[in-house]
């Protein structure tokens, strides 16, 4: 059994155990109990009412936080007729062919997410097992395969957030640092959500979200009141 460190613990103590938090209350702890030197990210953990094993009733999409992530991620896009805009609407790294060689060839990373448009996809799929494992293909679900390369590259740098469910049926997502606002941070937390409530499969019977918790990259997880996100 891993053996948690002495702020860990002291943040432990600091978290009522079998209390359901409101979202804004459960924030306010996440700040106080945090004794950390560096910004630490705050997560969302949902678990879902779903059968994994069924395709139709998986979990996988996108989302723009009303504030951001906290970090700017290096765009990659790969097209043959959309450079000019790409490089307009702040893509780091644009081009086509060379850029899939040079992943292939030089295993270059030095970027955070993939856009493509749909005639350079043929061409990515061929390096898939290259960048599958590391979650870097493009996918139309995400908006990352698209002929709107100005608006995917926008969103991306604005903070837009990927996520899936894992084979048990939770998903997992940053909303943001430990340094913003209380009210960013909730607005983030329930915009995500109201997201992962749209998103419910029509097969679903019973609750669709059995818990839902929040904590931040040190510290112990807060239940939260999923009440609060009714409509």
């Amino acid at each position: 059994m891993k053996a948690h460190g002495k702020k860990y613990v002291e943040a432990l103590n600091k978290v009522e155990k079998d209390k359901v938090y409101s979202p804004l209350e459960a924030i306010k702890v996440l700040k106080e109990v945090s004794k950390r030197k560096f910004d630490e990210t705050v997560e969302v953990a949902v678990r879902l009412n779903i059968d994994a094993k069924k395709t139709d009733m998986n979990i996988r999409s996108s989302l723009v936080l009303p504030n951001g992530t906290g970090k700017t991620k290096k765009v990659l896009v790969i097209t043959k007729q959309g450079a000019e805009e790409a490089k307009n609407a702040g893509a780091d790294f644009v081009g086509d062919m060379d850029m899939i060689e040079k992943i292939e060839k030089e295993n270059w990373f030095e970027f955070d997410t993939i856009v493509a448009t749909p005639e350079m996809m043929p061409a990515l799929g061929k390096i898939g097992k290259i960048l599958g494992p590391k979650g870097l293909m493009p996918n139309p679900k995400l908006g990352t395969v698209t002929t709107n390369v100005k608006l995917a590259v926008e969103n991306v740098k604005k903070g837009q957030i990927e996520f899936k469910n894992d084979s048990y049926g939770n998903v997992h997502t940053q909303i943001g640092k430990l340094s913003f606002k209380e009210s960013a941070l909730e607005e983030n937390l329930r915009a995500f959500i109201s997201e992962i409530i749209k998103l419910k499969p029509s097969g679903v019977k019973g609750a669709y979200i059995k818990n839902i918790s929040i904590s931040s990259t040190m510290s112990p997880g807060l239940k939260l009141d999923k009440t609060a996100f009714d409509k």
